[in-house]
């Protein structure tokens, strides 16, 4: 299966699959797939809007898109949102915090913008 995000102001609002068999011979790969795909979508599924292959195995545009992760053209690659206000994303595209985690099993306290250590029972 080939799988598409549609885009709404660079935002994923769906995903959907499509048979390999529609995105071209089972020679093709990405990006050929992508505009076999997109071809298919527009044409014979009649949906509209704007359609971006994801690879499920992550092996193209950085990671497989869900619904809310932005994509960005420049990069050519889907970002996931952003999992609290204090983080900023790095040059791989990726949230980081404003400290880095410690080793254990810590979870990010946003009030107090700190890792908080889980203590299990």
């Amino acid at each position: 299966m080939a799988y598409f995000a549609q885009l709404e102001n660079n935002i994923v609002t769906q995903i959907i699959s499509v048979s390999n068999d529609v995105c071209g011979e089972p020679t093709l790969a990405f990006p050929d797939t992508d505009s076999a795909g997109r071809a298919f979508i527009a044409n014979t599924l009649k949906l509209n809007g704007v359609w971006k292959q994801t690879s499920i195995n992550n092996n193209f545009r950085k990671q497989y898109a869900g619904i809310g992760f932005t994509y960005d053209s420049v990069a050519d690659v889907f970002i996931a949102p952003q999992p609290y206000p204090s983080w900023a994303l790095d040059s791989n595209h990726d949230w980081q915090p404003p400290t880095p985690k410690p080793d254990g099993n810590y979870q990010w306290f946003e009030p107090n913008q700190q890792w908080v250590e889980i203590i299990e029972p």
